[in-house]
């Protein structure tokens, strides 16, 4: 049995990629996606180095730039910076004149803490891992009074 839909029409996501990139498609949204990356990037260099870490630009929203941070102290750094930024995203000939910074845990694109994250562990946790570390080698490993 064969299906003759296959056969006569492209296949699904190409027809969705070509949809999303045509011109025809309202709003575009991974143009305007990679229009906002290509814009954080001219404006991320006038930022602090320790700032620009922690904040990047979400949306251009008419004449609101719009951008996020990953804590309420970068929140009010970024808010001191808000006057170079209007005034260098009206030099790329952008219509701005508002500025506003949201908070979220998370911000995308922000670069990743220098170390590995550190998680709290139990006592009865580290044991189990060590008496399974001690079964895969084959040996016993006596448990030490100076584990934390």
């Amino acid at each position: 049995m064969s299906d003759s839909r296959s056969r006569s029409s492209p296949p699904v996501p190409r027809a969705a990629l070509d949809a999303l990139l045509g011109d025809a498609v309202g709003g575009n949204p991974i143009r305007r996606a990679m229009w906002l990356d290509e814009l954080d990037r001219r404006l991320s260099p006038l930022l602090p180095p320790s700032l620009a870490a922690h904040a990047r630009l979400a949306n251009v929203d008419g004449d609101r730039l719009v951008y996020l941070v990953d804590s309420p102290v970068w929140h009010a750094r970024l808010r001191l910076a808000s006057s170079e930024l209007i005034d260098a995203a009206r030099s790329l000939g952008l219509d701005v004149t508002r500025f506003v910074v949201r908070t979220t845990k998370l911000v995308p694109g922000a670069q990743a803490q220098s170390g590995p994250a550190v998680l709290p562990v139990s006592a009865t946790a580290r044991a189990a891992v060590r008496d399974a570390l001690a079964s895969l080698r084959g040996t016993e490993d006596k448990p030490t009074t100076d584990d934390p």
